[in-house]
């Protein structure tokens, strides 16, 4: 197993990098400002169960398959960006039935559902645990894979609190906001730019520039 030293080290590169807004926060900030607190709360749950299947695709070598062949990396990217510019239109095109007060709530299995798959078909993420996780794992100290496994658990539980942290911290600044027809629509504009974009970065940005 990786030395204490190595896991502190690898603790504070992780923390470093999760404090960096990518899709899964977008998502958990845009559902906690919608639905409240337990919202985002569930939505980090899902997003991180997602987390589960990078780290066990890394674990198995999966992930550098993925990163080997064009044709895989491709075909995830793109589903991914898709992903993403669905949720964009959908948000840009979400009628205001909205002219009542109340927002109509995505029930916990969705929000669950959805952060999974935000997360799985994030080809960052997956290349994430390829590129970073391995410079930890030292073959000399046990079996590669458990290595991974017990640094992709780490990051996880770092995952969850700094997601955590987001989901509450824009629940707690978002009170106002979920009161105002005016305001919730301008939520959904804007989540839906940011989604769409962000899809677009996705499908258009280089493997090279995924590397992280």
């Amino acid at each position: 197993m990786p030395t204490p030293a190595t896991l502190a080290l690898f603790a504070a590169a992780t923390l470093a990098l999760l404090v960096v807004p990518g899709p899964a926060v977008v998502y958990i900030v845009t559902r906690s400002v919608a639905q409240g607190r337990t919202a985002g709360l569930v939505s980090v749950l899902g997003v991180h169960a997602g987390s589960l299947v990078h780290v066990g695709a890394a674990a198995l070598g999966i992930s550098a398959l993925l990163a080997a062949s064009a044709t895989a990396f491709t075909i995830v990217k793109y589903l991914g960006a898709a992903y993403l510019v669905c949720l964009g239109v959908r948000k840009l095109i979400r009628r205001s039935e909205d002219d009542s007060p109340e927002v109509a709530a995505a029930s916990r299995s969705r929000l669950f559902g959805e952060g999974f798959v935000v997360n799985v078909l994030n080809p960052k993420t997956a290349i994430f645990f390829l590129a970073f996780l391995p410079q930890f794992a030292d073959p000399a100290r046990g079996p590669v894979a458990a290595q991974i496994v017990l640094l992709g658990v780490i990051w996880i539980v770092l995952g969850m609190a700094s997601d955590g942290t987001y989901a509450v911290l824009a629940s707690a600044l978002a009170g106002r906001l979920r009161s105002s027809v005016r305001a919730r629509r301008r939520l959904d504009v804007g989540s839906g730019v940011v989604y769409l974009g962000l899809g677009a970065v996705a499908a258009f940005a280089s493997e090279g520039s995924k590397r992280l």
